[in-house]
């Protein structure tokens, strides 16, 4: 046991426990400054605004601040914005971040996603416009033509060409309904005069 303590107060013990500290230091900063370099500590940038830029713009850009993105569709078309142009981000602009950081964008699509027409034919047409604004479509216009039904939708255009119950149109498109105006048609009041 003596010699032990004795050992513990020995130059070569002091010696070996002062190279021990300096290596454990010399670590410590090696260590602390690769954890730096790696992890960015301390290094930030300023998200930049990507509103309405189109996605190689934004590319461009990310990657001159050092930033990572990943692109996420969108189902929701904005007219105000260009095709395929960022609509939303997050982190939002001004955002202080380490480089590096992973920049979620939304773009906006191509346009407006597809409805189907429901069946309004055979529907008074204050009924047929709920169910057209329903799914997203307008009423342009209403043409009567000579049908017993007055106000009863009997067909229906879009730009001019007839379509159908269960024809897609792109959200927002304008319908003109072909509606009755009471009035008996002519080739009906001719067959009824011939059979009189």
């Amino acid at each position: 046991m003596r010699h032990f303590f004795e050992f513990l107060r020995s130059r070569i013990f002091l010696v070996q426990i002062g190279l021990a500290l300096v290596v454990l230091v010399v670590l410590c900063f090696l260590v602390l400054g690769w954890l730096k370099s790696t992890t960015h500590h301390g290094e930030f940038v300023e998200v930049p605004d990507f509103s309405k830029m189109s996605v190689m713009e934004m590319r461009k850009v990310a990657e001159e601040a050092g930033l990572r993105y990943e692109v996420l569709d969108s189902t929701n078309y904005d007219p105000e914005y260009p095709r395929f142009s960022i609509l939303e981000q997050d982190p939002p602009a001004g955002n202080k971040v380490k480089v590096n950081r992973k920049i979620y964008f939304t773009v906006n699509p191509s346009g407006y996603k597809k409805v189907t027409i429901p069946n309004v034919i055979q529907v008074t047409q204050r009924n047929a416009r709920s169910m057209l604004r329903a799914v997203g479509l307008d009423v342009q216009r209403v043409t009567y033509i000579d049908e017993l039904g007055k106000d009863m939708v009997y067909n229906m255009k879009h730009k001019g060409k007839y379509v159908k119950p269960g024809d897609k149109l792109p959200k927002t498109s304008k319908i003109e309904l072909i509606c009755g105006n009471g009035n008996i048609p002519e080739s009906a009041r001719i067959q009824a005069e011939s059979n009189e």
